[in-house]
């Protein structure tokens, strides 16, 4: 497929299909040709789109001319008259992961905290790319949707991470490149014959494209038929998981169990996805089948992994960031959004509710605080004051998030307890509503 901007218009239209209209755009930009003639293009469209557009390089400090790699992609940025970001990023060589999995694990989370509800990440992955990916999939003895391969599209983050050219061969980019007299960087470490992805590029495709010169396109096209399949399977899991309650970050256990292992499996993964969450390998997943799920209901076993974790409590299994916050520090509320750390959402003070925390409250010092112990309060619509630790437990609250719930104080006066409960004596109508947004499960 050539590339052209009738192409790409069409391309984002099926994309937006899925994710409606972005916020912005944001390109991940490394210098090379590929993402080089993502931003062009893209550039070449953006009276017509009428989208932000902002162009993020992330530095992995790996390659002594990292920084003169840095300063290209800003003078590419500037001359195109798009908004520029770097990101340094510290990669940990020493994870056991290798260097490939550990830049790219390091680039992605630089680039997960830059965007915003809604922000489309453009990555300029081609068809070589898919089908590079298909078969370290297969060598590595991926299931299904490791033979689908790269996908179009999918949530990341508050956004989406999109790949508009992977209909696109590399030919068509570098004839993009050439009649547009563009200008990139190669990277030397792509020749490193040492990781398993050049090696593959440099030794094996040329000798498969030497028999069968289309085999990218096979490959695409049966990534293409694996990807239905993996749709196919993830509607299954919806219907399972709307049968067990629709929530994705809490799954009952007795429900759980009614199904066979290979349906326990595709569930967890699925529920893991749309959270937002990595999936776990299949050593994993089979701790979660055999220590977590099987556990007593008074114990609070957990497996972890890079991007998240699962929990059980009582009768249910809790799907979790891999991290939330050991120690969430005391803040002085002074707008109407306070983060409240990795995992842990963010506490939203809206005014206007039919009831809520009376607005005398809000002019004076509010403080977000957390458990210390011995804390009490007296909760609208109760009798009397109660401690918090008997209110939590008799509220079914899950052990980890007791000592992470936001205590909202005026002075030393407990006026609410996340969106949970707010204090009889703190109580107006009209009021301020507290809502607590992404927030872990509670219950």
């Amino acid at each position: 497929m050539t590339l052209n901007t009738g192409i790409l218009r069409q391309q984002l239209a099926e994309l937006e299909t899925v994710a409606g209209k972005p916020s912005r755009y944001v390109i991940a930009f490394s210098g090379g040709l590929d993402s080089t003639v993502l931003l062009h293009a893209f550039v070449s469209l953006r009276e017509e789109l009428e989208i932000p557009l902002l162009a993020i390089h992330v530095d992995h400090g790996l390659q002594e001319d990292s920084g003169a790699w840095s300063d290209h992609c800003r003078e590419v940025a500037q001359e195109l008259g798009v908004d520029y970001r770097c990101r340094a990023v510290t990669v940990q060589l020493e994870s056991g992961k290798g260097p490939e999995a550990s830049a790219r694990e390091a680039r992605y989370t630089a680039l997960h905290g830059e965007l915003s509800y809604n922000d489309w990440l453009l990555s300029a992955h081609h068809r070589e790319d898919q089908a590079e990916t298909l078969l370290l999939n297969l060598i590595r003895g991926s299931g299904l949707a490791g033979m689908a391969g790269i996908g179009a599209i999918r949530r990341f983050g508050p956004g989406w991470l999109v790949r508009p050219l992977l209909e696109t061969s590399r030919a068509a980019l570098l004839d993009y490149a050439s009649d547009e007299a563009l200008h990139w960087l190669d990277d030397p470490s792509n020749n490193d014959r040492r990781f398993d992805r050049n090696f593959l590029r440099h030794e094996v495709f040329p000798r498969l494209k030497s028999r069968w010169p289309d085999v990218s396109s096979r490959l695409h096209r049966s990534a293409q038929h694996a990807g239905e399949a993996t749709e196919l399977l993830a509607t299954l899991a919806e219907i399972d998981l709307e049968s067990l309650g629709g929530r994705a970050e809490r799954l009952p256990i007795d429900g759980l169990l009614r199904f066979r292992t290979a349906r326990q499996k595709n569930l967890l993964r699925h529920a893991l996805r749309r959270l937002g969450l990595s999936t776990p390998t299949a050593i994993q997943l089979k701790r979660i089948l055999a220590e977590v799920i099987p556990a007593r209901q008074d114990a609070q076993p957990h497996v972890s992994w890079p991007g998240a974790s699962v929990r059980r409590y009582r009768n249910n299994l809790y799907l979790l960031p891999e991290e939330l916050v050991n120690t969430p520090q005391s803040m002085k509320v002074s707008a109407a959004e306070v983060p409240l750390g990795a995992g842990l959402g963010v506490l939203q003070f809206v005014e206007g509710a039919g009831r809520g925390l009376s607005e005398r409250f809000l002019e004076a010092d509010i403080e977000v605080r957390f458990r210390q112990g011995g804390e009490e309060f007296h909760p609208l619509g109760q009798s009397h004051t109660r401690k918090l630790k008997k209110l939590l437990q008799e509220e079914g609250v899950v052990p980890w998030m007791r000592d992470r719930l936001p205590l909202i104080y005026a002075g030393n006066e407990l006026i609410a307890v996340g969106d949970l409960w707010l204090a009889a004596s703190a109580v107006s109508e009209p009021g301020v509503e507290l809502r607590w947004k992404d927030r872990p499960a509670l219950h």
